[in-house]
């Protein structure tokens, strides 16, 4: 499934960092199911305190909105993250004894911080193209991994995180976002956004995202 047109450009515009990130040795370690059950929980109990903050960076999107169209895709995006992808981390480490009141009164690892209050600070700072470049790595990377490590099949015990990321759902989600961002590039940039002055400072927050989510991944390997 296409996630758009300005995806695979701001994809492309951050170089290596891209694949170190959707490559990274906990995603292959998901994958062929050799990533120890204590590194895949320490990650998911900060994912989801960095999905709360996400949240809060799709509604803060709703504000800095131009159109009814883009308020509807926002808020439809908070409605995916707090109601269907939540729903994966409270299943899972509620089974290994972690309730949910316990997973959002967890303390935030400085990667989670450092990431988190980049997003905020780019919608903050910045208008709705900014916010977009800051949360696109996230949403689209991660349909991107579970699209990839779905197909290679491997036998895992981590195939139900492999599967919400594959499934049909989050990836229509995938494509609505692609869809929104390429609507507010070429509403605000105009037909050729490569030729606009904010295309540079565009690529740098998307890359510097992508950087953070590496960072993310990493936090998940050290014990």
């Amino acid at each position: 499934m296409s996630y758009g047109a300005t995806f695979p450009l701001w994809r492309a515009a951050s170089g290596g960092a891209w694949r170190d990130y959707t490559r990274h040795a906990f995603v292959e370690r998901l994958g062929d199911g050799t990533l120890p059950r204590d590194a895949f929980l320490r990650y998911l109990v900060q994912d989801y305190v960095f999905l709360v903050h996400f949240s809060r960076a799709w509604a803060l999107a709703v504000t800095k909105a131009e159109t009814l169209e883009e308020m509807r895709a926002c808020a439809a995006t908070v409605h995916a993250l707090i109601d269907e992808e939540l729903h994966l981390h409270v299943a899972t480490c509620a089974a290994e004894g972690i309730p949910e009141h316990a997973l959002f009164a967890a303390d935030e690892l400085p990667q989670n911080l450092a990431y988190t209050r980049y997003v905020l600070d780019a919608g903050h700072s910045g208008d709705f193209l900014d916010l977009m470049a800051a949360l696109a790595p996230c949403v689209l990377g991660y349909g991107e991994i579970g699209m990839r490590l779905a197909a290679e099949g491997g036998e895992t015990p981590y195939a139900d995180w492999i599967a919400t990321y594959a499934g049909a759902e989050y990836q229509r989600t995938c494509h609505d976002v692609g869809a929104l961002i390429d609507g507010a590039v070429a509403r605000r940039l105009g037909p050729v956004p490569l030729e606009s002055p904010r295309w540079p400072r565009l690529c740098h927050r998307f890359a510097t995202a992508t950087r953070l989510e590496i960072d993310f991944w990493g936090m998940g390997l050290v014990g």
